[in-house]
């Protein structure tokens, strides 16, 4: 059994809606086995200069219903160098604390991985992002959320598209993959969607919307992850408009509301469970990993491989995205 007294946790990178129900369930299981718990403020910029606090029980209440993080987050250059980590351990032994729970992306836990390397400490971490894109898990924290918000949003914006024969470019958050897009558009029933993991989408949309335009379609919803290969949603939406006059051509960027709102029940149970799990990893002297969920059971990833491999989207669901929107 680990002799570790006291723990940190800390959120880094882009927040995620599910954040503070993991540091809700961190910090109760901590205590429930005797661990300390102390809260760093905004990520591994307040790691280095000891933005802490000890969390009780009564300082995560009334939190699990909370969008953002109570931690606050930041990206942190300085962590970045070995100078900014060596700091950072200083910081961590100066307290005391033998062990960070860190809740994040493939960025937060790029930094964990090169912490572990040079240090003692032991870095746990917790996936927590919109993009669903870490290598190892079947769902991060926040993914489920950030796709019902789309699609409450899709679902309005197609109200108006109906009612005035529009075409409208919907852009969704998905720099590197297209995970968010393609499930949006599937639950929002989407003509067309376009993610960065399929290339040369342009000449195949014009095509399929010539077809619905024969088929007399009033309106059409298009999602396009903003990395898709050949721009954004007002790069697409110009290289097809003068092609299809007979639509009114409108482009949404729906932008940062994706991140925000309570989260889902979903991601408050998995936020619940990956929380408690971390703890019982520190318990067990576990290093240098990622939780993860795989089939509904937990599972240890090391950083390297969550890090080092590309998580690809289901292409099934690809195929019925196609299949449902003739």
């Amino acid at each position: 059994m680990s002799k570790i007294k006291k723990i940190g946790i800390l959120t880094s990178g882009g927040d995620a809606p599910g954040m503070n129900a993991a540091i809700r369930a961190v910090t109760r299981a901590a205590l429930y086995n005797d661990l300390q718990v102390i809260g760093v403020y905004h990520g591994y910029d307040g790691l280095i200069k000891g933005h802490f606090k000890e969390l009780k029980s009564h300082n995560v209440s009334a939190i699990i219903q909370k969008g953002g993080t109570i931690l606050k987050t930041a990206r942190s250059e300085e962590f970045r160098t070995i100078e900014g980590r060596q700091k950072a351990y200083n910081q961590l032994k100066k307290q005391n604390i033998g062990a960070v729970v860190v809740i994040g992306g493939d960025g937060t836990f790029t930094g964990a991985r090169f912490f572990n390397e040079e240090h003692n400490i032991p870095f746990i971490g917790i996936p927590g992002t919109i993009d669903n894109d870490l290598f190892g898990t079947d769902y991060t924290i926040g993914f489920d959320t950030a796709l019902n918000t789309i699609v409450e949003a899709i679902d309005k914006i197609r109200d108006t598209a109906s009612s005035h024969n529009r075409l409208f470019f919907v852009e969704v958050m998905g720099r590197d993959v297209g995970f968010i897009a393609l499930r949006s558009g599937i639950a929002s029933g989407a003509e067309a969607i376009l993610i960065p993991e399929v290339e040369n989408q342009v000449p195949n949309l014009k095509s399929h919307l010539e077809d619905g335009f024969k088929r007399k379609k009033s309106s059409n919803i298009i999602i396009v992850a903003e990395g898709e290969e050949t721009g954004g949603a007002f790069e697409i939406a110009n290289k097809v408009k003068d092609d299809f006059k007979e639509y009114d051509v409108r482009v949404t960027v729906l932008g940062h509301i994706q991140r925000g709102g309570s989260p889902s029940a979903f991601d408050r149970v998995t936020a619940s469970v990956l929380g408690v799990a971390a703890v019982e990893a520190i318990l067990d002297d576990q290093k240098s990993v990622m939780i993860g969920m795989v089939n509904n059971e937990i599972v240890h990833i090391p950083f390297n491989r969550a890090i080092k491999y590309n998580k690809d989207v289901n292409r099934n669901l690809l195929t019925i995205a196609n299949l449902l929107s003739i």
